[in-house]
């Protein structure tokens, strides 16, 4: 009689908004004017389990992960061409840029999340046979504890300026443990390293339009624990220079797509969901 092949347990938690990420990303690889290529972000999701039937306001937060996923490729993509070889993803997630993105010889890239989110990906990507284009690194290690310590021990060099990935992770964090994160981040960076981040003003977690979808991530224990409502002067707190700040509805215009109501401007008032560069001098 065959055993049963063992899995990883599928992720829950605050890990399921991973899950939801690499739906928007699958759902974009079935388009034929997709903004990127992720044929590993359908099978991530399906072994995940997938997510409860999407509301209007999930759709259109699905339209963002989109958008938000071709402004960190692009992010990332420019760093590779100034020069940087090191990569860092913070809470990757269910994240394949590893796999999907023609980067260049001698890239070394870290991807950083929770131990059980970890232990899934990989057996899912071990399964299908998935081949990193780079030197690749998965640290299993909680960020709100050592994850400095964890990702030095896997072969990072603080020495060498960094390209790091902060993507769809400081909304759920307070804020006093973005500000540990962000300092520790900034120890690590050599000069001319670069950092791509995404966080939400105050009036955007505000919205009385996201107060249904902010109640169904918490159900999932995901509840949107911060703000920030200047990027540019709270990153040269930490050392940093911001050299693009720029909301969901700039970057959608940018890449030729409609902007969701959610995040129109002239619907929305103030509120932003901000995708931010920096540089360390």
């Amino acid at each position: 009689m065959r055993t049963p092949e063992r899995t990883a347990p599928r992720p829950d938690g605050v890990s399921r908004t991973a899950v939801l990420t690499a739906q928007a990303r699958a759902e974009e690889q079935r388009r034929a004017d997709r903004l990127f290529e992720d044929p590993l972000a359908g099978p991530l999701a399906a072994a995940a389990g997938g997510f409860e039937a999407p509301s209007d306001a999930a759709r259109q937060a699905a339209a963002h992960f989109v958008v938000r996923t071709r402004y960190f490729d692009d992010r990332l993509r420019a760093a590779c061409a100034a020069g940087l070889r090191q990569v860092v993803l913070l809470a990757a997630g269910l994240d394949a840029r590893a796999f999907r993105l023609d980067l260049p010889a001698g890239t070394r890239l870290f991807e950083l999340d929770l131990p059980e989110l970890v232990a899934f990906k990989e057996d899912v990507l071990a399964r299908h046979g998935a081949r990193a284009r780079c030197e690749r690194t998965a640290v299993p290690v909680d960020l709100r504890g050592n994850w400095a310590g964890a990702l030095t021990a896997a072969g990072f060099d603080p020495a060498e300026p960094t390209a790091w990935l902060v993507e769809g992770l400081m909304t759920f964090l307070p804020q006093p443990d973005n500000d540990r994160l962000l300092g520790g981040l900034s120890e690590l960076s050599a000069p001319g390293s670069g950092l791509a981040l995404e966080h939400v003003n105050s009036a955007y977690r505000r919205l009385p339009q996201m107060r249904r979808a902010q109640e169904r991530l918490a159900r999932h224990g995901a509840s949107w624990r911060s703000a920030v409502d200047d990027p540019a002067a709270w990153l040269a707190g930490h050392g940093w220079t911001a050299t693009e700040v720029t909301h969901q509805a700039e970057v959608a215009a940018r890449v030729g797509r409609p902007v969701p109501e959610i995040y129109d401007p002239a619907r929305v008032g103030d509120a932003r969901i901000w995708l931010v560069a920096a540089e360390r001098p």
